[in-house]
């Protein structure tokens, strides 16, 4: 953390003992190992904006670390451009056999064979995917029995919180670009701490400084000096809270079709009374933790018309379960009624959280891929 975080740290924390604010944690390398090394990774440099892909192979992302990892084995065929759209089922065999495909350039149908398949297209593909997916054995789609293919859309509620400024350190500055801010974790609804919604929210942001030039319509060389300048500090932080699962937030499929043929997605979502309920607890509490700090000028900010989708945390259309009454897959991720097709992408959450869960994708995915493989040695998929 830089000057403005640690001493705002010390205000939140010496004024809320039960809340702690900590330098965000992400999957970046600052130490990598021979394994790693291996991969063509190297520690991070704080140089490029990590949101672009990092040139270092220090900010993970496929591309740099399991694609990678993948090839070494020799068992990887990466196929290019080509757009899944279906699931092949067996109903004699009672099970998938392969998808169909679209060659996004040349409009070519191709179909592919597996013993076992992961669908991880994300959350809303992965869901149209299974709705295209019909066959005697599965005519709402694959898994949809239930009904819930395609329910339950969740996300992060976002743009909500406060930020204002900080008087000192006009000496201090700060070094290089990190791959995260600061963050709050979840402390509404836990122990004693008793709301009028249902489960909490975090925060993330950061304080950085500004520069000198008065207007973005200047220019010249007056503009260019002031650009040198640095302007005072500034704090802000935003909260993400967790949205609930509801089965009347939904997609479904049109009868418009887009260049490909392929049926165009409409939604169906919105925020729920706890999420706008938990907007004001988010608003409220990050304004008194930066005045109890001594963050001057402090302003509030909610921005309710940003609707699911803008937090990128898609996840929840075919949510696992115990019983394909009421779910899309079963505790391994396997696809009711279609055990060899796994999904293990933020389709089969049934919570959202508070946090960032591309990490418990992975986690879920390690877990899915170890069960198939023990499952294939014994013959039962």
């Amino acid at each position: 953390m830089n000057c403005v975080e640690q001493e705002i740290k010390k205000g939140i924390e010496g004024n809320f003992p039960c809340r702690n604010m900590t330098i965000g944690r992400v999957a970046h390398l600052t130490e990598p190992t021979e394994e790693q090394t291996a991969l063509g990774r190297a520690s991070c440099q704080f140089r490029n904006r990590c949101m672009r892909g990092c040139p270092y192979g220090a900010y993970f992302s496929t591309q740099s670390a399991t694609l990678p990892a993948a090839m070494k084995t020799g068992n990887l065929t990466l196929i290019n451009d080509k757009i899944v759209y279906e699931v092949i089922f067996d109903d004699e065999a009672g099970k998938a056999v392969g998808v169909k495909t679209i060659d996004q350039n040349t409009k070519e149908e191709v179909e592919y064979y597996s013993k076992i398949i992961f669908l991880n297209a994300s959350a809303i593909n992965s869901a149209w995917i299974m709705m295209q997916s019909k066959s005697k054995t599965h005519p709402n789609g694959l898994g949809n029995a239930s009904g819930q293919l395609g329910r339950n859309i969740m996300d992060h509620h976002l743009a909500a919180g406060a930020s204002g400024s900080w008087e000192g350190f006009e000496d201090k500055y700060y070094v290089g670009r990190r791959p995260n801010g600061i963050y709050i974790p979840r402390f509404a609804n836990w122990g004693s701490d008793k709301r009028d919604f249902l489960r909490g929210f975090g925060y993330q942001g950061g304080a950085s400084r500004g520069r000198g030039a008065d207007s973005e319509e200047s220019f010249g060389a007056d503009f260019k000096s002031k650009m040198t300048e640095v302007g005072p500090w500034n704090f802000g932080m935003g909260g993400f809270g967790e949205t609930l699962p509801d089965e009347n937030n939904r997609m479904t499929l049109t009868s418009n079709k887009d260049k490909w043929g392929l049926p165009i997605i409409e939604f169906d979502a919105a925020w729920g009374d706890n999420e706008y309920k938990m907007r004001e607890a988010m608003v409220n509490e990050a304004a008194n933790m930066l005045e109890a700090a001594g963050v001057k000028n402090v302003r509030t900010y909610n921005d309710t018309e940003k609707a699911p989708g803008i937090g990128i945390h898609e996840m929840g259309t075919a949510r696992m379960g115990r019983d394909p009454k009421t779910s899309c897959l079963n505790s391994n991720n396997q696809v009711w009624g279609a055990e060899n097709v796994f999904v293990t992408d933020g389709a089969f959450m049934t919570s959202a959280s508070c946090v960032n869960p591309s990490l418990t994708y992975m986690a879920m995915t390690a877990r899915a891929a170890d069960f198939a493989v023990k499952e294939m040695k014994k013959m039962n998929l």
